[in-house]
C-alpha cells in the first residue's frame, strides 16, 4: 500500500513539474505566481504544497527539468558527429535552429534563471552553476580530445575557449531577448565557428 501510494505521489510532483517548467522559464521566478501554477496543473494550493514545501522548491525542480532538457538536446546533436571539430560545429548549429525551433518557449533556462538566481535563492544558484559548469567541462573535453587526436592545435587553453564559447552563446541569446533580433546570436556563432575552423583546427 505504502509503495502504490509513493508512485502515485512521485507521478503527481513529475507532472507539476512538468506543468510549471515552461511557466517559471517565461516568467521567471518572481514573475510565476501560485495562480499561475493552479490554473497550469489544475490542482489547488493544498495538492501542490502537499508535494513541494514552497514555490521555491518548484522552481529548483522546474530549472532542473528544463535545463537538463536542453543539454539532452545538445548532447544528441553533439553525439552523432564522429571528430571533434563536427561536435563543436554540432553546438553551433544546434543554437543556430534554436532560433527558429526553439527547443523551449521562453528561451534559455540557464540565462532566464542565471538572472534571479542570486544569494537569496542558493539552491537555484547553485543548479544554475552545476549546468554552466557542465557546458563549460563539455567544451574543455571536446576541445583535448581534438588536441589528442590532432584535429585541434597542441598548446591551447581549453579552459579559455570554454569561457568564451559559453560567454558568445549565453551572451547571443540575451542580445537576442532583448533586442529581439536573431542577428545577434547568429553574429555570435559565426564568430563562434570562426574560432573553432582557424584558431583550434590544424
Amino acid at each position: 500500500m505504502t509503495a502504490v501510494k509513493l508512485r502515485k505521489s512521485e507521478r503527481t510532483r513529475r507532472y507539476i513539474i512538468e506543468k510549471s517548467a515552461p511557466i517559471f522559464n517565461k516568467k521567471g521566478y518572481s514573475g510565476t505566481s501560485l495562480q499561475d501554477l493552479m490554473d497550469a496543473t489544475g490542482l489547488t494550493k493544498g495538492g501542490i504544497y502537499g508535494n513541494f514545501e514552497n514555490k521555491h522548491e518548484i522552481a529548483a525542480a522546474a530549472f532542473e527539468y528544463n535545463s537538463r532538457y536542453i543539454l539532452d538536446q545538445v548532447k544528441a546533436s553533439v553525439l552523432k558527429q564522429t571528430t571533434a571539430k563536427g561536435k563543436m560545429l554540432a553546438i553551433t548549429e544546434f543554437y543556430r535552429n534554436y532560433i527558429y525551433q526553439p527547443a523551449l518557449s521562453g528561451g534559455c533556462p540557464l540565462l532566464n534563471t542565471a538572472v534571479e538566481a542570486d544569494d537569496m535563492h542558493p539552491e537555484l544558484k547553485e543548479k544554475v552553476l552545476r549546468s554552466l559548469d557542465y557546458i563549460r567541462r563539455s567544451f574543455i573535453y571536446i576541445i583535448n580530445e581534438g588536441i589528442e587526436l590532432g584535429e585541434f592545435k597542441s598548446g591551447l587553453e581549453p579552459d579559455r575557449y570554454a569561457t568564451i564559447f559559453l560567454s558568445l552563446i549565453e551572451g547571443g541569446i540575451m542580445q537576442m531577448k532583448i533586442y529581439k533580433k536573431s542577428k545577434y546570436l547568429i553574429d555570435s556563432l559565426v564568430h563562434m565557428e570562426e574560432i573553432i575552423k582557424k584558431e583550434l583546427s590544424v
